[in-house]
């Protein structure tokens, strides 16, 4: 009986070393082969090797940041409601040295991957310093939050363009930077709601109406500049911007009425008609750019 409960004791702290990780959030991170479908370069296997090994970087770093978040708020999230039990570290799934020992073993990971992919190592420290600067201090200043947010996806589809040594559109960043601003924007509207203030201390310096005007702003903006970025460039794109119409809407509805939101990738696995979007999106811009085709 002892082995056994030894046995599902180590399978538990496993699980939770790979919540701890949060592969889910990994999704994010699918900002870093923009670069690779709009250059047109995803039929060619050196660079979507490249691009892959960029978004595999971002991974590791981005659940190397998640986890130094989880250990600076340990303390803050026993006392939250559902952190408490969603959050290994909090829950006590999981020990600070296991924390400690893992988030040693992914910054390992990353100096192995920089020597294969030196040219990307620049933009993913960036991040990473971004994002200790966000956990310590920039978290709590009203707006600097979610501009930081942002940021992270602005230096995801650069790291893309310098893995393939490409040029970046101008309107890409910018429509980017809108649609992580949107998006962000949209997560703490729902945490107020949801949550109150009490989900993170920089809440009692926002009101529900002040968040929404951020958020229609940025949707306006996203869908402004992809429209502009699509007609001044790929012009042969312009069937998808009802695509990305369509998929504000529908964000926006899986918001107000189904009270989802606070979590973007949780809305997009959780939607089939917002999942749906992103796929259908994703192969009309494969179509429209594939070599050859236009």
């Amino acid at each position: 009986m002892q082995v056994v409960h030894t046995g599902s004791s180590a399978m538990r702290s496993a699980r939770g070393l790979i919540k701890l990780m949060r592969p889910r959030q990994w999704v994010k991170n699918v900002f870093v082969l923009a670069p690779l479908i709009f250059s047109g370069e995803f039929t060619q296997t050196a660079s979507a090797g490249r691009a892959l090994m960029a978004m595999l970087l971002f991974c590791i770093a981005s659940s190397a940041t998640y986890i130094i978040n989880d250990l600076k708020d340990i303390e803050r999230d026993q006392l939250h409601p559902k952190k408490s039990l969603s959050r290994p570290l909090a829950a006590g799934i999981v020990s600070k040295r296991a924390a400690f020992i893992l988030l040693g073993m992914l910054y390992g990971a990353l100096a192995v991957g920089f020597v294969i992919q030196p040219v990307v190592a620049p933009v993913i420290c960036a991040y990473m310093v971004l994002n200790i600067a966000y956990t310590f201090v920039l978290k709590h200043e009203p707006v600097v939050d979610i501009f930081t947010i942002a940021i992270g996806f602005v230096l995801r589809v650069y790291a893309g363009a310098t893995a393939l040594s490409v040029p970046v559109s101008s309107w890409m960043f910018i429509t980017t930077l809108c649609l992580a601003l949107y998006l962000a924007a949209v997560k703490r509207r729902q945490e107020l709601l949801q949550s109150g203030d009490e989900a993170r201390a920089v809440l009692q310096k926002y009101s529900v109406g002040l968040i929404d005007r951020y958020a229609e702003m940025s949707a306006t903006g996203a869908l402004v500049f992809y429209s502009m970025f699509v007609m001044s460039s790929k012009p042969q794109m312009v069937f998808t911007v009802p695509l990305v119409l369509f998929g504000l809407f529908r964000y926006w509805y899986v918001v107000e009425q189904l009270d989802g939101g606070e979590s973007p990738t949780d809305a997009l696995f959780t939607d089939w008609q917002l999942s749906a979007t992103v796929l259908a999106w994703l192969g009309a811009c494969a179509w429209a750019l594939w070599p050859g085709m236009h």
